[in-house]
C-alpha cells in the first residue's frame, strides 16, 4: 500500500507565527492523515477556513514546509473571499512561498455570489475551483418544497436555510424549469454548477448509494443556452438567495464594531 497517493482536508490553518513549521502541530496534522491511509504524501492539502488571527504568510510558509519536505503535493485554500485570494497571492508570490492552486468556495442555483469575484479571480491565477454544496445543502434535491411539512431532522438542528420561505420560492420557480428540461431537479442543480467555465469540480456528500448515482448522473447532463437563461431570470447571476448556515462570514460581517464608528465620531461634523 505504501506510495499510494490520497486527497484529505486540512481542517484549520496552522499558526506558525507561535512555533517553526517543524513543530509537533504540523506532524500532528499531516503524518495521521496519511499513516490513517497508508500512503507517504497528501495529493491536496486545503485548509478549511481562513484565519483572521494568523497571517497569511504563516500559514504558506508552513504549508511550503509541507511540500519541500516530500508530505504535500499542492495545497488550496476554502471559503475565501476574493481579497484573501489575491493577497495570498501576492504574498505567495513576494516570499517565495508556494502558492494555493485550488479554492473551494459553495456554489449552487441559490448561491451564486462567487460568480461576482472568486470564480473569476481563481480563473485569473490558475486555480481549480471545487465548489461545495451544489444542491444548496439539500434545498435542490426536491426534498423541501413550499407549502408541506418540511422537518426534518437536518432542516429541525442548526439548517435553517432547509426552512427560509424565500429560498423554497425560488425551488418552485425551478421545478418547471428541469421538468421541461426533461430532467429532475438535483440532476438541473448539478449541471448548473459544473457549467460554469471557472468550475473545475462540484463536491457532493451522498449518504446513500441511490445518492451517489443520482448526483453522478446529474453530473452527465448538459444544459442548453436556454435552460440556463431561465435560470438566470429566476436567480440572477452574481446574486444570492439567502445564505447557507455553513457559509463563511469574514470579521467585517461578524462583528458590529469593525463596522460602525464609534457612537462620538459618527456625526458628519465629528
Amino acid at each position: 500500500m505504501r506510495g499510494r497517493r490520497g486527497t484529505a482536508p486540512l481542517t484549520r490553518a496552522p499558526r506558525c507565527g507561535e512555533s517553526e513549521p517543524q513543530s509537533g502541530l504540523l506532524r500532528s496534522g499531516v503524518r495521521p492523515r496519511a499513516a490513517a491511509r497508508r500512503r507517504d504524501h497528501i495529493d491536496l492539502y486545503q485548509i478549511h477556513r481562513p484565519d483572521p488571527e494568523t497571517d497569511v504568510e504563516y500559514t504558506l510558509a508552513a504549508l511550503t514546509y509541507l511540500i519541500n519536505s516530500g508530505k504535500v503535493r499542492a495545497i488550496g485554500s476554502s471559503t475565501m473571499p476574493a481579497a484573501d485570494i489575491v493577497e495570498a497571492q501576492w504574498v505567495a508570490e513576494r516570499r517565495g512561498l508556494e502558492r494555493f492552486r485550488t479554492e473551494q468556495p459553495p456554489y449552487s442555483i441559490l448561491n451564486r455570489g462567487i460568480e461576482r469575484d472568486v470564480l473569476p479571480v481563481a480563473q485569473q491565477y490558475g486555480m481549480g475551483t471545487l465548489v461545495w454544496s451544489p444542491l444548496a445543502g439539500g434545498l435542490l434535491t426536491g426534498q423541501y418544497r413550499r407549502g408541506q411539512n418540511n422537518e426534518t431532522y437536518r432542516s429541525r438542528f442548526g439548517f435553517e436555510h432547509l426552512r427560509d420561505e424565500h429560498r423554497l420560492d425560488v425551488v418552485e420557480q425551478l421545478i418547471p424549469v428541469a421538468q421541461d428540461a426533461g430532467v429532475p431537479l438535483n440532476h438541473l442543480a448539478m449541471a448548473f454548477a459544473i457549467a460554469h467555465p471557472g468550475v473545475t469540480s462540484a463536491i457532493i456528500g451522498p449518504r446513500t448509494m441511490e445518492h451517489l448515482d443520482s448526483a453522478l448522473a446529474g453530473a452527465e447532463v448538459a444544459l442548453t443556452d436556454d435552460v440556463l437563461d431561465r435560470i438566470d431570470a429566476i436567480v440572477p447571476p452574481g446574486t444570492d438567495v439567502g445564505r447557507l448556515d455553513m457559509a463563511y462570514d469574514p470579521p467585517a460581517i461578524q462583528h458590529a464594531p469593525l463596522r460602525r464608528r464609534p457612537a462620538e465620531q459618527r456625526a458628519a461634523a465629528a
